[in-house]
């Protein structure tokens, strides 16, 4: 085979991604956000270029009920969100699930930070249990945003629940998916993987979809969380897990963006027949 008729070279980057889950207390505002500083001060230090934090890591999650959730809310012109952000070197994307005030609307949110700007905010669309009683519904089954490492797709815990969602993202060129989660541990048999894990795998493998999932530990007014923070690869393996500092980091190759082929014969998207589905 001349030079001219190779296969083409499949172009490939390398990011480092951490997710990391620092001692959240519920309603402790200032005291979450000093440590949240402290764990991306500290996942910076190891390299990492996107940093995950959890669902509502600003505030705590078991809220008796609403007006406790909107003591424990912030804006996104609180003055915490520049201190956040001064942790950050240039290019680094840190995701913050925080309880977001919005006038007399509360959302669950994962804001998507740089040392320089406010990328966006994401508005969970799908409430788990009480929640409902709690926030308002967001407008968009997960959302994509532009950054510095790419186009980083984010949805919140139990929008991951619905198959459509990451596809969705995915389909729209989503790069990464950050997973700020609060999953309650429920009982599975021995040995097996938490059930939410075994499900994001599936949708990182079937969208190529690196997602980076970071999940809370301990318990929280009685309820015990899985502690199922992890970096998932775009073959939907386990890359990482937490260590002793509650951090999963890892150097994840990455196809080049839009790259979906299955060599030699296939390409996961180009196989689609969605008129058959």
């Amino acid at each position: 085979m001349t030079r001219s008729q190779s296969a083409p070279q499949r172009v490939t980057r390398s990011l480092r991604l951490a997710s990391t889950s620092p001692e959240v207390v519920l309603g402790d505002v200032d005291g979450n956000l000093q440590r949240i500083r402290v764990a991306l001060q500290a996942a910076v230090a190891r390299g990492a270029q996107l940093i995950v934090l959890p669902e509502l890591a600003t505030s705590g999650y078991v809220f008796t009920d609403r007006r406790e959730a909107a003591r424990a809310s912030i804006a996104r012109d609180h003055p915490g969100w520049v201190d956040l952000a001064s942790a950050l070197p240039p290019g680094v994307v840190a995701v913050v699930g925080y309880a977001e005030r919005a006038g007399p609307q509360l959302f669950n949110t994962a804001a998507v930070l740089t040392r320089t700007r406010r990328i966006g905010d994401y508005r969970k669309a799908h409430l788990w249990g009480a929640e409902a009683a709690l926030f308002e519904r967001g407008p968009n089954a997960g959302t994509i945003f532009d950054t510095p490492l790419g186009r980083l797709g984010v949805a919140i815990c139990y929008d991951n629940e619905f198959p459509e969602v990451p596809r969705r993202l995915a389909l729209a060129g989503a790069d990464i998916l950050a997973l700020p989660v609060n999953w309650p541990l429920i009982a599975r048999p021995d040995g097996e993987q938490p059930a939410e894990t075994i499900q994001a795998m599936a949708a990182a493998r079937s969208s190529r979809l690196a997602t980076v999932i970071a999940d809370r530990s301990g318990t929280e007014r009685g309820v015990a969380w899985t502690g199922g923070t992890a970096v998932i690869d775009e073959d939907g393996w386990v890359a990482a897990l937490p260590d002793e500092s509650g951090t999963a980091l890892t150097t994840l190759t990455l196809r080049s963006p839009g790259d979906k082929s299955l060599p030699p014969h296939n390409d996961l998207f180009g196989d689609r027949r969605p008129e058959l589905y």
